[in-house]
This record gives structure tokens, sequence and C-alpha cells, in this order.
């Protein structure tokens, strides 16, 4: 299982970044004003890119480029995409929680029985 913490650290330039994805800087700053990517700051304001945000704009390209979907549609489909993760965690959870309230309301039936 990737490491998320490693993933979400900011580590890449804006340059090396669009070296990374075969785009021009300009093309991430726009990405940024129109709310598709939020990279991190240094203190210097520099921006810094995580390999979450670079898989992110990978997925974006793939929409694009494969799919045909407008960037307006990418958009869309990374807040469902990101919404379907939330409820699926939020089902998760309630499973456990069902799973540990049955495990506590039903007794133990030894086997055999």
């Amino acid at each position: 299982m990737p490491d998320r913490q490693f993933d979400d650290e900011p580590c890449y330039v804006i340059s090396v970044a669009a070296r990374m994805l075969g785009m021009h800087a300009q093309t991430l700053r726009y990405y940024e004003r129109m709310g598709i990517i939020r990279p991190s700051r240094s203190q210097g304001r520099i921006r810094l890119y995580s390999q979450s945000d670079i898989a992110r704009l990978r997925h974006v390209q793939r929409l694009i480029a494969e799919l045909g979907v407008n960037l307006a549609g990418a958009e869309a489909i990374l807040r469902l995409n990101e919404r379907i993760r939330e409820m699926e965690g939020e089902m998760e959870s309630l499973r456990r929680e069902l799973q540990a309230y049955r495990d506590r309301m039903l007794p133990a039936v030894p086997p055999g029985d």
C-alpha cells in the first residue's frame, strides 16, 4: 500500500512538475486558478507539487486526451471521484461499527451447535 504521507509531501517546483507532465508551467498556473489543483507553497511562496498532485494532473490529462472530456468535465469527474472515496470510507466505518454491535449483541455460538 502506498505511503500517503510521502505522496502528499510537496517536493517538486513548478518547472519540474511541468516537465514531468509534459505541459507548460502556465498550464499548471491556469489549473490552479481554476481550482483543479492546489499546490503547497514554500515560505517564499514558491509552488510545490506533491506526488499526489502529479497523479491528479495525469488523471486530468487522461480524461482530456483519451476520453475527450473538457476541463470543466474533468473537474466534475475529479470532484465525483473524491466524493465516492469519502462515501466508501464512511460505508467501511459503518460496516465496522455494525459488526462491533453484532459482536456485542449476539452471543457466541459454540461450534457444532
